[in-house]
């Protein structure tokens, strides 16, 4: 009796501290009932504590928004906390309670929060402009919605950029019959003390300041220090960039807010759960542990069948749920390690001598260069393999770029086994396919080039299951979410299937989803969760056909217009150059398809004058490598028909190489040109004025001659002429040298926004 006793006693006091939040949650009342547990084995062979008869309860937690400071980086820099703290609470619920969320935005800009991996009502996903308005700045907004599942989730903004500085946390559901081992939720996250506005605005303007930051620049010095001159030209020549794996240098990597946890708890002979979530913005992230084996035995909330690995790799917004033993009375390293291996984190299970983990050594990106290469055509297309088939990480292609051990036993989607069948129920069937597209050189993310303001929303049926094959025809990794519902990944395990909300689709890989249109109706959200890969339009919405109104979006065609603006978004550029002859430099304002680009040239020496030109045109095509444009061009300046150039050449006006006049002195005309990127990423521009006269220019900026050395060169019909070089000193700062054909020789600084 007394033990019985003793376990409601304690059973009383868990389900306390498992609702009760570190800060601003309010305790639900509950029923006077006669609780009844017991426990069993689980298959695992770990002790599961019966939870019968609870009833289900409302859970409220009250969450402050607010802006703080933190120092995770080099400087202290703003963020915003929720409560007082990053990551934001743990919010922890058992199924068949009511979730009662109130959020205080104590901001000064509009937020929300969206409930990543949630079965819920479509008006409290929380997507701002799409499920809900914006949580409008010194209000409170109410989220309410039941828990009907379980499951390791997490919560984030869906409010611009604001997840990348601080607005993440975990959401824990418990089943109603549990695991008895300690258990640890782990948020994983990056911080970098660049405002993320800024990290976007490099991203979209191609500056390679990130790759000098995390030493991944693969100049034409390095590819010839390491014997790799082909490879690099290839590469060039098909008109690529330099291999990287991750778009962002991050400062510093946290597990639940910290560099190093520790967990000293803990003693030999113990099991571990950790529920593990990467709320990460943009990161891929190695789990590894120094105790042994990692069992996985959950991932995006849905039980798998236990599975041993030695590690596995976690995309953005993807949870695990993984067990680990502690061996012996030591202290063990749970080590997360960022894809481009930069830096890391860890958290020490136990107490006593320091086990590390092996760390991760630095990747080969000439190796990954060169298998690129080989999966590229000239047309920008991935070429899939003859012999293989890529699919559900099966094959790691970048396997090429690491270097340990062929040992090790790395989970990939192939061998996720569903304890239960997972086919879908009878219905009509809808199938669509997505090409996952896009272009670093200007950071433009689609679905089969198009992004999600060029696209319309597509329309299924409740009742209908949904077929989506994904294609992913570009260099980089994404990882696919689908709101509000889960989706069987077709892996090879027949009705076992496992069930996932997120899929991480490496390059050339072709995977294959598919989920029961199950819900009332509703718009829901499905895009790339890189956050950066996101907001440039790499989306879609799936809408239920005859949805009844959703009374949180009062104008809805306006709130998905505010939706579409995001990826429509203009992006300034400006690189100025003061040096000794003169200044040069060109303003730019951009977005997904359109450019507008001011450039100048003015000449300390009053003799050469000045210059201006200017476009306004739109990107054609995927890749985006023609650009027609119609602009104007001013010019004046003053020559003395004696002066020559470098190679003993007049400077005064003269015929161009079409035998034209190249008015060199005076011009002032409008133009319709037509630029093209050729092989080794030259721009070709062609175009002829309002007076017949036609010019034809070759160019090229930030050659990559070493890590922080570039080369530019320019020459047109006109027979005028440019070379220069710049060394990068700082992200905006660059000592530079150039010489022009009509100002002569320069030095001086080249100042880049």
């Amino acid at each position: 009796m007394m033990k019985n006793i003793l376990t409601v006693f304690f059973l009383i006091l868990f389900y306390a501290a498992s609702a009760q939040d570190m800060k601003g949650m309010k305790m639900p009342v509950q029923q006077k009932v006669n609780n009844k547990s017991s426990q069993k084995v689980s298959d695992t062979g770990l002790i599961k504590t019966i939870l019968s008869n609870v009833p289900p309860r409302t859970v409220r937690y009250d969450l402050y928004v607010a802006d703080t400071t933190v120092t995770y980086g080099k400087k202290s820099k703003r963020a915003i906390a929720v409560n007082g703290q990053i990551p934001m609470p743990t919010l922890t619920f058992t199924e068949g309670d009511t979730a009662l969320i109130y959020v205080h935005n104590r901001l000064n800009e509009e937020t929300s929060l969206h409930w990543h991996g949630l079965f819920l009502p479509n008006s409290m996903d929380g997507v701002p402009f799409l499920t809900q308005m914006p949580i409008k700045p010194h209000t409170t907004y109410v989220y309410k919605f039941p828990i009907i599942q379980h499951g390791t989730h997490w919560y984030h903004s869906h409010s611009g950029l604001q997840e990348q500085i601080g607005m993440y946390g975990a959401f824990i559901i418990n089943k109603r019959e549990e695991w008895n081992i300690p258990t640890i939720p782990i948020v994983i996250s990056e911080w970098t003390d660049m405002n993320p506005e800024e990290v976007q605005r490099s991203l979209k303007n191609a500056n390679d300041w990130f790759a000098i930051q995390k030493g991944t620049t693969q100049s034409y010095a390095e590819a010839i220090r390491t014997g790799h001159f082909k490879t690099k030209v290839t590469n060039e020549w098909k008109r690529m960039n330099a291999m990287d794996v991750s778009d962002v240098y991050y400062d510093a990597f946290l597990i639940n807010g910290k560099n190093q946890n520790e967990q000293p708890q803990f003693k030999a002979g113990d099991k571990v759960r950790l529920r593990i979530a990467n709320g990460g913005a943009s990161d891929y992230f190695w789990l590894s542990y120094s105790g042994g084996k990692i069992t996985v035995v959950a991932t995006d909330g849905n039980d798998v069948e236990p599975v041993e690995v030695d590690r596995l790799i976690i995309a953005a917004s993807e949870t695990y749920d993984v067990v680990v033993n502690i061996p012996e009375n030591k202290s063990y390293e749970f080590l997360v390690t960022p894809e481009d291996r930069t830096k890391s984190a860890s958290m020490w299970l136990g107490q006593g001598e320091k086990v590390p983990a092996q760390k991760l050594p630095i990747l080969k990106y000439f190796a990954g260069m060169k298998m690129m290469n080989d999966m590229m055509d000239m047309k920008g297309n991935m070429v899939e393999m003859e012999g293989m088939e890529m699919g559900n990480q099966v094959m790691d292609m970048n396997n090429v770029m690491y270097s340990e051990s062929a040992d090790l036993v790395t989970l990939n989607y192939g061998m996720l086994r569903d304890p239960k069948k997972t086919t879908l129920t009878k219905g009509p069937w809808k199938e669509l396919k997505f090409d996952l597209t896009g272009n670093m050189n200007r950071y433009v993310w689609s679905l089969n080039n198009k992004t999600l303001s060029e696209s319309d929303k597509i329309l299924i049926k409740k009742g209908e299951n949904v077929r989506i094959i994904l294609f992913n025809n570009s260099m980089m990794r994404h990882p696919i979410h689908l709101h509000g519902h889960d989706f069987r990944v077709l892996n090879g395990q027949g009705e076992y299937a496992p069930m996932k909300n997120v899929i991480d689709i490496m390059p050339m890989e072709r995977d294959t989803i598919e989920f029961k249109a199950s819900e009332a109706g509703g718009d829901w959200f499905f895009h790339c969760h890189i956050l950066y890969h996101m907001m440039s339009g790499m989306g879609r919405v799936f809408s239920y056909e005859n949805s009844p109104p959703n009374p949180e979006l009062p104008h809805p065609e306006h709130a998905y217009k505010m939706l579409k603006a995001d990826d429509r978004m203009l992006h300034p550029m400006a690189r100025i150059g003061i040096e000794t002859n003169g200044s040069d430099g060109e303003i730019m304002l951009a977005n997904t398809r359109y450019r507008f680009t001011t450039e100048w040239r003015i000449g300390f020496d009053k003799e050469m004058g000045y210059e201006s030109e200017s476009h306004f045109g739109r990107y054609i095509g995927r890749n985006q490598w023609l650009f027609p444009y119609i602009g104007w061009d001013f010019r004046k300046r003053t020559i003395d028909p004696m002066d020559k150039n470098l190679f003993g050449q007049s400077l005064a006006p003269g015929n161009n190489l079409f035998g034209q006049n190249n008015s060199k002195n005076f011009r002032h005309v409008f133009h319709l040109g037509l630029q093209y990127t050729l092989p080794m990423l030259i721009v070709a521009d062609a175009s002829v004025d309002h007076k017949g006269n036609v010019r034809f220019q070759l160019m090229r900026e930030d050659i990559p001659v070493s890590k922080r050395l570039r080369f530019q060169f320019m020459v047109n019909t006109d027979k005028e002429y440019m070379a220069g070089f710049r060394y990068i000193t700082t992200k905006y700062i660059s000592l530079s040298t150039h010489y022009d054909s009509d100002m002569g020789y320069g030095a001086g600084l080249t100042l880049t926004y």
